[in-house]
């Protein structure tokens, strides 16, 4: 079982996106089905990323989403965190005073103590806690597209802008279609 779920991918790879400079605020819809992810699962995931101060949403004709602080002071723990909720790494059911030799009274010495299992998990966690928390929304873009072409970056913009072109488009029909009508 995999410890950060799904949403978590899914927010960091459409918060790259949100990250990068356009002309037009992408809908969680466009994000969702620009990299084949559920809309219905997106539509989830959005509003707890506003809750947790990290996307603003925006209504109206040019609606959408962005950063709601600079992608530099956003880590991959306050995702990571406002999508799962801060979770622990290990449950310690302190499985060492259940020896049946001690015959339902475990001495002082078999649980005297952190458990020594339960000690490196808290270490494990602690470590993988302070790396997501160093690594920043602009850190991994920053990696993202050095390794990407450039002309990719360009085509994605466009392909925002011609989504938000048509919805535009669509809406004035509609308007026009309704003034129509009405006469």
């Amino acid at each position: 079982m995999a410890y950060f779920s799904a949403g978590v991918e899914y927010a960091l790879h459409c918060l790259l996106w949100i990250a990068r400079p356009m002309h037009a605020r992408p809908s969680s819809r466009d994000l969702a089905e620009l990299q084949g992810v559920p809309v219905a699962y997106m539509a989830k995931i959005f509003p707890k990323l506003e809750k947790a101060g990290i996307l603003q949403a925006s209504e109206g004709i040019r609606g959408g989403y962005a950063l709601a602080r600079p992608a530099n002071r956003i880590s991959v723990l306050d995702v990571a965190d406002a999508i799962d909720g801060e979770k622990q790494l290990f449950d310690c059911q302190e499985v060492r005073g259940r020896c049946a030799l001690f015959e339902g009274d475990a001495p002082k010495w078999a649980s005297n103590g952190v458990c020594e299992i339960h000690a490196v998990m808290l270490r494990a966690e602690k470590l993988m806690r302070e790396e997501l928390a160093a690594t920043t929304l602009a850190a991994l873009n920053d990696g993202v597209a050095k390794k990407e072409p450039a002309r990719f970056a360009h085509s994605v913009v466009d392909w925002f802008d011609a989504r938000s072109d048509a919805r535009d488009q669509a809406r004035q029909e509609g308007v026009m279609n309704r003034k129509s009508k009405a006469r």
